[in-house]
């Protein structure tokens, strides 16, 4: 309940409002990502609306959120289930990402308008101080902002649509970098490349660099998703606790 309310209080990115149900589904994809909902484990209803001292309401619509990510499955007459994508499609899913962000670079280092350019570059310094701090939550956010950017100055509204849409589905396992310090450091020089590339208009870099930069994220992803399943065991409800 306190987790919940805590992620209610902080003010949503502008320009992409939270609703209570996507904060929810949020919080129950970090908690499958970082293995405290193992595969195999029911997410019950009544459990998670008091463990976030919700209504069933918000918690109905965040497993329909949720199962549109492919971490949870819903079972016909069973209930929902957390799921854990297997090694193939995760590769499936970042390599779609990648993609359609390569993409995103090499049409924005061609379309965006220098005051996009401006607000690229004034994002990227931002996220330095965040590095230095250590602050991995503020990078976080600053890092959405700074894709969105990217993928607002393609000026391609469809392109905009289908990457944030595989966006979401990736996005639990892209948070999985921020638990390290040394991640934030080495994101951030790979930033560095996209926006020289970008500012000098050069295409082809900017989308090499930014395919790579999403790669990188999976190998992470990879790597952490390996540990969970060693170690993985299934219960059968899942507990109110955290």
């Amino acid at each position: 309940m306190i987790e919940l309310r805590q992620t209610l209080s902080t003010p949503p990115e502008q320009n992409e409002p939270v609703g209570i149900a996507q904060q929810l589904c949020q919080a129950l994809e970090d908690d499958i990502v970082k293995g405290k909902l193992p595969p195999g484990q029911r997410l019950e209803e009544p459990l998670l609306a008091k463990r976030f001292g919700v209504s069933r309401t918000p918690v109905r619509e965040a497993l329909q959120l949720l199962t549109a990510t492919e971490l949870a499955e819903k079972i016909p007459n069973r209930g929902v289930y957390v799921s854990l994508a297997t090694p193939e499609r995760l590769t499936a899913m970042f390599e779609s990402m990648a993609e359609l962000e390569g993409m995103c670079g090499r049409l924005a280092a061609k379309r965006m308008t220098s005051g996009e350019r401006h607000n690229l570059e004034r994002l990227h310094h931002e996220l330095a101080e965040t590095v230095r701090l250590g602050d991995s939550d503020s990078y976080e956010t600053l890092n959405r902002s700074f894709h969105n950017t990217l993928y607002r100055g393609t000026h391609n509204d469809v392109l905009v649509d289908v990457t944030l849409s595989v966006r979401r589905r990736v996005a639990p396992f892209r948070r999985v970098q921020f638990q390290s310090l040394a991640r934030l450091a080495s994101s951030h020089e790979e930033h560095q490349g996209i926006v020289d590339a970008i500012l000098r208009g050069d295409v082809k870099a900017a989308e090499d660099l930014l395919y790579g930069h999403i790669m990188a994220v999976h190998d992470i992803s990879q790597d952490y998703l390996a540990s969970l399943r060693d170690g993985a065991v299934a219960p059968t409800s899942m507990a109110v606790g955290k």
